[in-house]
């Protein structure tokens, strides 16, 4: 697009003369603007091929909202234009956009049947895939370095070519845009397909070029891709924005992460797509809800009722694992969204709904426990994925092994990137490969002097050329990679609390440190008797100890712990239980009273949410467990109950009573000094514990 397109566009967006919206019956009006994003969601696909006929010809308003109701949903994302690059509703700008065999105004019907009954519908708009644009015009297509089309290749199924944001489709997007929102009622517009993604083409090469950077430098590509992005979100937001001042916006790339800190003024609220066995894994949803909910914007969950993921149709995914997904968005601060597809037919899918209303029924007697809730978060985590060359979703072994990590060990806590407020927590984890920049090492400095207390390991702390401690807190000097790997360590003293007298295996390679003035040695390792070669090695996988004492392993500097070895990682890979319960009395040390002690096993998922308004905190309790029965995700098919969970909180002021919700039932408890103890009799997926303050 060009600047005076662009500039257009914006003065289109200001001009209140000629973005007035038409009078429209009552029932067609947008619905409840500027109140909180509902709890139970559904986001409705619809991409579907020009070669079926019928498109739409079974839908039937009544039923679908019929069965939306009975399914407790209260809003719906339904489709203006799908990946196809199909349109679904009656375009004047865009006729030959229409989806062929569709015969009826599709959208709008489903907006005014869902807003008799006061259900939401965010509106649906494709973005950087649209096979039709694709086809009619490759001078559109992003092309990479070489020259070449970025996507699906040409003779393979799938729409996944990407379009140019810097080419005439950004004037098409624009136009389509303009049209959605003169003749609909907007509840809200969802934009999908998100990414900052590197472009060669003619448009952006010149704008490139005149914004003083080098097409030909992938690092100035991937800045110049970010910044259209962050552009075009911005612009979209204040066009939005201009005709419904209320409508919910968002931007969706499959991910939310550090890179979003930035744009999102553009948004309302975050949507995490996140869907277990679409190929996000169990891991995906809590690190970047974590994430998320620390950028002040609404946070809600996405997964999906398939059992593998979008586009899989007839296919229903176990209730326990529908379950498990969307009590633990409630347990993370986040609402509730599951991705459906509707068939080409227009009819709904009963069978879906009906495995939606099992879960949303109990969503909606478990919201008056979540609306308004914060994290009771004391550790912040911080995530290496800002300082990684690419801006795609990336599942970091080290930060994985840590969100991991510190869920089995009960601890509450946050995901944070370098500009985050760290004095908020008492402790912050570095995980193995967060870089010690100048300023990035300057403000943790600060905090530990502040009285913060910090828990980092491996590379983590390192300068950027890895050849120093730029981190001073840390208390140790480099001296290079360690000599040996494996080693092992021998636990001592506190370390040693739930483990053997016995030496441990460490299977990744380490650093070799010196612990400076003040430091101590916690535990060091003991030296295998050579590393294994091939003129050298003993039995099948690694030399055995030779007893001989190495080097340090972990060392503390008054509220400072370093572990020289890449733990979270190594806990990623193979989870030894060792490592872990290293680490923990690690942290034992440095938080001796955390919000939150729990007897269960390490399966029970736990987390602490304050309702400020209620003037109580919510303990929840889930425990369900992944298990890959197949090779290629994790599936969730039973509930395990667990009996007599012992709960423990350091509760911030007068407890005046406990009670299970939404059961109502009363537990006793105790008041021990600054906690308060209880056991829930029974933990069956899910619980909730209201801890309710005396006045």
């Amino acid at each position: 697009m060009s600047d005076l397109v662009r500039r257009d566009f914006l003065k289109l967006a200001a001009s209140p003369a000629v973005l007035a919206p038409a009078a429209m019956p009552l029932a067609a009006q947008p619905l409840e603007q500027g109140v909180p994003l509902r709890f139970r969601q559904v986001h409705l696909d619809f991409h579907t091929s020009e070669k079926i006929a019928g498109v739409g010809d079974a839908f039937d308003p009544e039923e679908f909202v019929s069965t939306l109701e009975k399914a407790r949903v209260n809003s719906i994302t339904c489709f203006a234009r799908c990946h196809h690059g199909w349109i679904y509703f009656d375009t004047k700008k865009h006729p030959e956009r229409r989806h062929p065999h569709l015969r009826r105004n599709l959208l709008k019907e489903q907006i005014e049947a869902c807003h008799r009954r006061n259900i939401r519908v965010p509106i649906y708009i494709t973005v950087q895939w649209d096979h039709y644009s694709a086809n009619a015009h490759p001078e559109w297509l992003v092309l990479d370095e070489k020259g070449a089309p970025v996507g699906t290749p040409i003779y393979e199924p799938g729409f996944y070519r990407r379009l140019c944001l810097n080419s005439p489709y950004r004037d098409f997007l624009r136009e389509h845009v303009a049209e959605v929102v003169e003749t609909m009622p907007v509840d809200g517009i969802f934009f999908d397909i998100m990414h900052p993604v590197e472009c060669s083409c003619r448009w952006c090469r010149a704008l490139m070029e005149k914004e003083g950077l080098d097409p030909s430098n992938a690092v100035h590509r991937r800045q110049h891709a970010l910044k259209t992005v962050n552009g075009f979100q911005e612009e979209m937001s204040a066009f939005v924005r201009s005709r419904h001042p209320q409508a919910t916006i968002f931007y969706n790339a499959g991910h939310i992460g550090p890179r979003h800190r930035e744009a999102a003024p553009s948004f309302t609220h975050f949507e995490l797509e996140s869907l277990p066995s679409g190929g996000w894994g169990y891991l995906h949803f809590p690190l970047t809800a974590r994430y998320s909910r620390t950028l002040a914007v609404e946070v809600l969950g996405m997964t999906g009722k398939f059992h593998t993921s979008w586009g899989d149709f007839h296919s229903y995914k176990n209730p326990a694992a529908l379950q498990f997904e969307c009590f633990q968005m409630l347990a993370l601060g986040a609402k509730c969204s599951v991705g459906d597809q509707l068939h080409p037919s227009g009819k709904i899918d009963s069978v879906s709904y009906d495995l939606i209303e099992q879960v949303y029924a109990e969503v909606e007697k478990k919201e008056a426990w979540c609306r308004g809730s914060k994290p009771v978060a004391e550790i912040g985590l911080l995530s290496p994925e800002e300082f990684a060359p690419t801006y795609e979703r990336t599942n970091f072994p080290s930060v994985c092994g840590a969100v991991r990590m510190l869920q089995e060990l009960a601890l509450q806590f946050d995901v944070l990137d370098s500009r985050a407020d760290f004095m908020r927590y008492k402790l912050l984890v570095l995980p193995d490969e967060i870089p010690g920049a100048k300023e990035l090492a300057a403000k943790l400095d600060a905090y530990v002097r502040g009285g913060g207390s910090l828990l980092a390991s491996f590379e983590s702390g390192l300068d950027d050329a890895k050849s120093a401690f730029s981190l001073h807190s840390l208390g140790v000097r480099l001296k290079g990679d360690a000599p040996f790997s494996p080693d092992f360590i021998l636990p001592k003293g506190p370390l040693a609390k739930g483990l053997s007298r016995t030496e441990y295996v460490m299977y990744m390679k380490g650093k070799e440190v010196e612990p400076l003035s003040g430091s101590e040695v916690l535990a060091s390792t003991v030296l295998p008797y050579f590393n294994r070669t091939w003129e050298h090695f003993c039995s099948h996988r690694h030399t055995p100890s030779a007893g001989k004492p190495g080097y340090p392993a972990i060392v503390r500097n008054a509220r400072a712990v370093y572990f020289a070895h890449p733990v979270f990682t190594q806990y990623h890979l193979n989870a030894p239980r060792w490592v872990k319960t290293l680490v923990g009395n690690a942290i034992s040390l440095l938080l001796p009273e955390p919000v939150l002690r729990l007897q269960a096993p390490s399966s029970t998922l736990a987390t602490v949410n304050e309702q400020p308004t209620e003037n109580r905190w919510v303990v929840h309790l889930l425990h369900y467990i992944p298990e890959r029965r197949g090779q290629d995700f994790d599936v969730i098919e039973d509930v395990i109950p667990i009996l007599d969970v012992q709960v423990s909180v350091a509760a911030p002021r007068r407890v005046a009573g406990v009670l299970l919700a939404p059961q109502g039932t009363k537990l006793p408890f105790q008041a021990r000094a600054s906690r308060v103890e209880f056991t829930v009799p029974r933990l069956e997926g899910h619980q909730m514990i209201a801890l309710e303050f005396g006045s």
